[in-house]
Order: C-alpha cells, then structure tokens, then sequence
C-alpha cells in the first residue's frame, strides 16, 4: 500500500505541474470533461451500486480533500460523500497515532511497594 500511496502522490505531482502553463479556460474544459466522465459512470453503476477504493486511494483523496471547508466540499462532484471522505481522514489519523499512543505493556499498571507492604500489614492487622 505504501509503494501505491508514493506512485499516486509522484503522478499525480506531475499531473501539478502540467497543469502549471494551461490558462484557467483549458483547466475549466478539463474539469467539466471530468465531471462529465463522474456523471456517466454514476449512470453506468446504476442507483444502488457502490464504487470500491483501494485503501491507497482513500488515503491519497482524504489527504487531498480534508483541506478543503466543509461546503466546498459538499459542493465538489465526487463519487462518494463528504462524509465518507472525512470519515476516511479520521481514521488515517486514527492509524497513525494508534502506534504511538498503544501503552507498551496491556493490564493495569503495578502497584508501588510501600502500597501493597501497606496493604498486606492492614489486611493481617484487621482480618474481618
């Protein structure tokens, strides 16, 4: 996953940087040459069928969408919802920061000497 997650983010930097010398009329065709590919492939699943991402490329659209506000991106034509995409951003995070915040032994932790000495002397001291 890892080696995909790369693949996608150096192509689509070279994807940046063609688009760096096209004027913003070339950009607003391509984008509405896109949305029409988006609209007919929805047609094409039908209504009740779903569109399956790889885990590389949830990972590669959460971290590209979750810059954006919450109504532009509900405004962008997607083939999921913003939710799904927020969703998918949380739980990046999740596994991110799950390795370092994972205690490094599982159980409760023990309990100091002199406590437990003390413990044991109330507990002879008063056996009811």
């Amino acid at each position: 996953m890892l080696f995909r997650l790369a693949y996608l983010a150096v192509t689509n930097t070279f994807a940046v940087l063609r688009l760096l010398p096209m004027g913003d009329r070339d950009k607003d065709v391509e984008i509405l040459a896109l949305r029409h590919q988006i609209t007919v492939l929805e047609r094409q699943l039908g209504v009740g069928a779903r569109v399956r991402f790889a885990p590389e490329d949830r990972a590669f659209l959460a971290a590209l969408l979750t810059s954006l506000p919450r109504e532009v991106l509900r405004r962008v034509r997607l083939l999921v919802r913003p939710d799904t995409v927020l969703r998918w951003h949380r739980d990046l995070m999740r596994r991110r920061h799950a390795g370092s915040c994972r205690p490094k032994r599982p159980g409760r932790p023990p309990t100091v000497r002199s406590i437990r000495a003390l413990i044991l002397r109330l507990v002879r001291e008063n056996p009811s």
